[in-house]
């Protein structure tokens, strides 16, 4: 499976930004899909997670309620929806995918080669 993602850049605090992976090679909705973000100097971190069909989604706390996770499998394309943006947001974010629906970065096989969002007034 290869994974593509974009649509970062920079946004102000409060913001809004879509994040899309598309997907190709290997059957998509078999594999779970997550997001995880890298800001400089730190571990990458979990973001959120959609199993295959779509119909269940994970978040941490700290995007719990800002972040959103879709899924459109006929396009082979996963979304990471962000809103109330806040700088500690910078990140690069990375999308992932896995034969299970999870939480740790050791069970993706696949990733991304990431893509940069900023928040900064």
């Amino acid at each position: 499976v290869q994974l593509q993602a974009s649509g970062g850049g920079l946004v102000q605090p409060g913001g809004s930004l879509r994040l899309s992976c598309a997907a190709s090679g290997g059957s998509f909705s078999e594999y779970a899909m997550g997001w995880f973000r890298q800001a400089p100097g730190k571990e990458r971190e979990f973001v959120g997670v959609i199993s295959g069909s779509g119909k269940s989604t994970y978040y941490p706390d700290s995007v719990k309620g800002r972040f959103t996770i879709s899924r459109d499998n006929a396009k082979k394309t996963v979304y990471l929806q962000m809103d109330s943006l806040k700088p500690e947001d910078t990140a690069v974010y990375y999308c992932a995918a896995a034969r299970s629906f999870a939480v740790r970065s050791g069970s993706y096989a696949y990733w991304g080669q990431g893509t940069l969002v900023t928040v900064s007034s």
